[in-house]
């Protein structure tokens, strides 16, 4: 499999512990991400929907407005 590297924005907790991981860890965890992207783009779901459905998850976990203001006012 090729790969190549790339850079994304996560939570810093997220950051964290991948950096903590083994490089074993770290492997399935890149492999993993892989995976989840790859299905998120090949999705016959609308964007609207994917959006609907990732706002909706974020609320469940506690993500407010004002909190949302303030992470994209730190960016």
């Amino acid at each position: 499999m090729d790969t190549e590297p790339i850079t994304i924005r996560v939570e810093a907790e997220a950051a964290r512990a991948f950096r903590s991981a083994s490089p074993q860890e770290r492997q399935k965890l890149e492999l993993l991400l892989s995976l989840r992207l790859l299905e998120a783009t090949k999705s016959t779901k609308s964007l609207s929907k994917v959006m609907r459905e990732i706002s909706q998850k974020a609320q469940k976990r506690g993500l407010t407005p004002e909190i949302l203001k303030s992470l994209l006012d730190e960016a």
